[in-house]
């Protein structure tokens, strides 16, 4: 059985990291990576390839850096030739990026079979390319495999069920790459545990200049309480440097995957708009304030561990005095949320069981 796996982000690396290393083990799967090059320099993209024993890819397009059309289109148009060429039986996408969309739509028009890993989330919020994309892909999968029981329940109130596609509640792939690469940690300087980690990153925070303006608002008076261990994104670096915002304590260059699990690890909690540090602060028991208006991670805001605060400069500072004063202990309910661990090994399996239908 040939996959055709479809990669462009870094999280998507991070996911084909667990999975790609159980399809080695399996004598009956051949897999060829196309890297869309969605993302691509050597500090935020090549250092995941290498740390994390990724195979390199087969196809690296480089075709980031355009808006979302032209990418996407761009993306389409290559991809369908390298499916031509390779004839899969599976073409394999993760997440909700312009790479994944790009190859649902050819895998779907060249009568491929197409697999989603993290299908079935939802943040309701149209606006959000992201929230398209994952529609769109679910909707055109034969193979859904869902992170979550309530990536399940979405897919199903959507109309998509069974016997037209397969839906598979497989836990999360990036609860495997956590508990796997977690065994590898290795903490960038010598720290104390005594800081809040912080990321920011999406567009929809660093290019609204009040949005940036509060969130780095409530930093510089967070920095001022304890430390902030803050790897800083080089669009945010961008949005900063443009708007002459002024950052009041040192920010960190981008840091890799093992640096950031070390990271987490030490933290007193965490401060993000990235949908997987969302998660990956609950593998590690850690609190978090989600610097966005609504997460498709629902489950954790449900279970109290993840606070949405916008980019309010109030409401993230009064979240963080609440949470700063003292941390309850962390439910140990969270950790099933995302199964156990072996989500990998169920993707690979259910793929071969399906060729076999």
């Amino acid at each position: 059985m040939k996959i055709l796996t479809v990669l462009g982000a870094r999280p998507q690396f991070i996911k084909a990291a667990a999975v790609s290393r159980v399809f080695k083990k399996e004598q009956n799967i051949t897999e060829v990576i196309v890297h869309t090059g969605q993302h691509y320099d050597e500090e935020m993209s090549d250092i995941f390839f290498t740390e994390l024993d990724i195979p390199k890819p087969d196809y690296l397009l480089n075709l980031g850096g355009s808006s979302h059309g032209q990418m996407t289109g761009r993306m389409i148009q290559e991809i369908e030739r390298i499916v031509l060429r390779e004839k899969p039986d599976y073409v394999l996408v993760y997440g909700d990026t312009n790479s994944t969309l790009a190859g649902a739509i050819v895998a779907s028009k060249q009568n491929c079979r197409l697999a989603h890993v993290e299908a079935g989330l939802r943040s309701f919020n149209r606006r959000m390319p992201e929230e398209i994309n994952r529609v769109c892909t679910d909707h055109v999968s034969d193979v859904l495999f869902c992170p979550t029981k309530e990536a399940v329940d979405n897919l199903r109130r959507e109309g998509l069920s069974e016997p037209d596609r397969r839906i598979v509640l497989s836990g999360d792939v990036m609860k495997d790459a956590a508990l796997f690469y977690g065994q590898r940690f290795k903490m960038p300087v010598d720290m104390d545990g005594d800081y809040v980690l912080v990321t920011v990153h999406r567009a929809e925070n660093t290019d609204d200049p009040d949005r940036i303006s509060g969130i780095l608002g409530a930093l510089n008076a967070i920095a001022r309480k304890t430390n902030v261990v803050f790897p800083m994104h080089p669009r945010t670096k961008a949005a900063i440097d443009k708007l002459n915002l002024k950052i009041e304590f040192e920010p960190w260059s981008p840091v890799g995957y093992l640096e950031m699990l070390s990271l987490i690890k030490g933290s007193r909690f965490v401060i993000t708009d990235s949908g997987g540090l969302q998660k990956e602060a609950a593998f590690f028991n850690k609190y978090c304030l989600t610097l966005r208006d609504e997460t498709e991670w629902v489950e954790l805001v449900e279970a109290k561990v993840n606070f949405l605060v916008g980019a309010d400069q109030e409401t993230i500072m009064n979240s963080f005095e609440k949470l700063n004063v003292g941390l309850d202990k962390f439910p140990d309910s969270v950790a099933e949320l995302y199964g156990d661990g072996n989500a990998s090994e169920v993707i690979a399996k259910e793929l071969l069981d399906d060729q076999r239908c």
